[in-house]
């Protein structure tokens, strides 16, 4: 197992030290990363999962680990680093959200050399921007984000492989995802939340009418589950792109700390002309909100964040300005409602999302 520890060292020696541990033998078809925060018990259960695969290609495993203080780190270093070597751990002092966690991966996976300097406010700075000049070429045909929430059946990985080498014009594949009561979980195909989709979902309509093609467009309810269907976006719990790609559409947006990252690749990427795919071959339990439970008010309160973030970014420069503050007092106003409401909810059923 390669370990690479991130700490206020100078970036030249962090550069050193990711260079001399990262010469790998051989170009990945699939790398897999994981992100951690505190959530050692579900990261143990996932990674066993995912080391019990059976696949035919070569393949790789990152886990970032985002500041945990659960034992996480040790776990991984303990559990498993004798006996992976295709397992490769970073771990981060500080949590600086999704999109930062995954990228210090993806930098390492898929260096982007266009990139002068790292994102304003990015927590490790320097350390950062060093990152960007390991390597030129990607190091990985494809690359999986995998939320340690996730349990993967045996053939997960090769069916949705596959499924990506049989269809060239495909850049996102994403499985059909199941919650811990069987229920389909619905962020694993979405519509990008436009403001009239966006509305509809607000007002309560998409449940109330889930299979209207007009109301039901937020997660895509009217469709038949088992059904591949080309989407606007999978969800970063399970979503495998071409390095391609991401090379093209660029790393995900730290802007984000945590929510809506996905749904912002996928603008980019869609808006490059590539498919994303939702694909039943396979069906992955996803455990959601696990890490999210251990700090649910801050998690609602990045929900909606994300929602301007990706609001402010996408569509408000083509909005009447006056219908942009609407949606704006509007997304404060319903997330300060549901603020509220988790006050007065019991422990076990506070929300995060």
């Amino acid at each position: 197992m390669t370990v690479i520890q991130t700490d206020d060292s100078t970036a030249a020696n962090f550069q050193s030290t990711v260079s001399v541990q990262n010469r790998w033998d051989f170009i990945s078809d699939l790398d897999i990363i994981i992100l951690n925060y505190n959530t050692a018990a579900l990261l143990r259960a996932c990674l066993e999962s995912v080391f019990a695969s059976r696949c035919d290609f070569r393949w790789r495993v990152f886990v970032v680990d985002n500041g945990s203080s659960d034992g996480s780190v040790e776990m991984v270093r303990s559990e498993f680093e004798p006996f992976h070597d295709n397992l490769t751990f970073i771990a981060s002092p500080v949590n600086g959200g999704y999109a930062f966690g995954n990228n210090l991966a993806l930098r390492l996976i898929c260096p982007m050399p266009e990139e002068a300097e790292a994102a304003p406010g990015s927590p490790t700075g320097l350390v950062e921007h060093k990152l960007l000049h390991i390597g030129s070429q990607p190091q990985a045909r494809y690359i999986l984000l995998l939320n340690p929430d996730s349990i993967v059946p045996e053939d997960a990985f090769q069916k949705v492989y596959d499924y990506a080498e049989q269809h060239t014009e495909v850049g996102v594949v994403g499985p059909k995802l199941v919650k811990a009561n069987g229920e389909l979980d619905l962020a694993c195909r979405r519509s990008f939340p436009t403001p009239e989709v966006s509305l509809y979902r607000m007002l309560g309509l998409s449940k109330l009418f889930p299979k209207s093609r007009r109301f039901g467009r937020y997660n895509l309810t009217y469709l038949d589950v088992n059904q591949t269907t080309e989407v606007d976006s999978v969800v970063g719990a399970f979503m495998m792109l071409r390095a391609e790609v991401i090379r093209q559409a660029g790393i995900l947006d730290e802007a984000y700390f945590m929510y809506g990252e996905d749904l912002d690749w996928a603008f980019r990427i869609k808006s490059l002309g590539w498919k994303i795919m939702y694909y039943p071959g396979t069906t992955v339990l996803h455990l959601k909100g696990e890490s999210s439970k251990k700090r649910s008010y801050g998690a609602l309160l990045n929900f909606y964040q994300a929602m301007i973030v990706f609001y402010r970014k996408h569509y408000a420069r083509q909005t009447f300005f006056l219908l942009n503050w609407l949606i704006y007092t509007g997304i404060v106003a319903k997330g300060s409602l549901a603020l509220l409401q988790n006050v007065l909810r019991p422990s076990a059923r506070k929300r995060v999302s």
